[in-house]
């Protein structure tokens, strides 16, 4: 399946108001899910390889969607311990450990989460993107900084797989 295939699916999702499609075919599977800031989130994995290839696809203002694609990390954390895992920044923005400056962080190192807990904000352009760990296990560090620019694809946690 090509760039321009999965465009349409985007395209078709976005007429019909759906925010999450999956398509398997053959050795090839295809999850596409419309994020909390409207960015939306391929995963393709064919069958011979272990890991997912990740691609961010943004959002145009009008259901068009923009034609910019580009890998997301699954690299470990390079330490001693490589059983450890990373929760990276889907996005370009500005990264908050709680939802407002008075608020308690949404997790701290040693708390568990699941795939649906919501770990930190980052913000982009003025919009308030919840970020989700995507993964379960425990936060053993905190890889940004409270208030401080963050990159697409940068460590945001450390996670030890449970």
């Amino acid at each position: 399946m090509d760039l321009k295939e999965i465009k349409a699916v985007i395209d078709l999702m976005t007429r019909n108001g759906l925010s999450e499609f999956e398509l398997e075919k053959g050795d090839f599977k295809l999850r596409v899910k419309r994020g909390p800031g409207g960015e939306w989130v391929t995963t393709t994995t064919p069958v011979a390889h272990a890991a997912p290839v990740s691609h961010h696809v943004q959002a145009a203002s009008n259901p068009a969607i923009a034609a910019s694609a580009a890998p997301t990390p699954e690299a470990p954390v390079a330490s001693a311990n490589a059983s450890l895992s990373q929760i990276v920044s889907p996005m370009v923005g500005t990264f908050y450990r709680s939802p407002s400056p008075d608020s308690a962080p949404y997790i701290d190192v040693g708390q568990e989460v699941q795939e649906e807990t919501v770990v930190c904000i980052i913000e982009a352009m003025k919009v308030m993107n919840e970020i989700k760990a995507e993964t379960r296990g425990v936060i053993v560090e905190v890889l940004a900084q409270n208030g401080k620019p963050v990159e697409f694809g940068k460590p945001l946690f450390a996670v030890r797989p449970v």
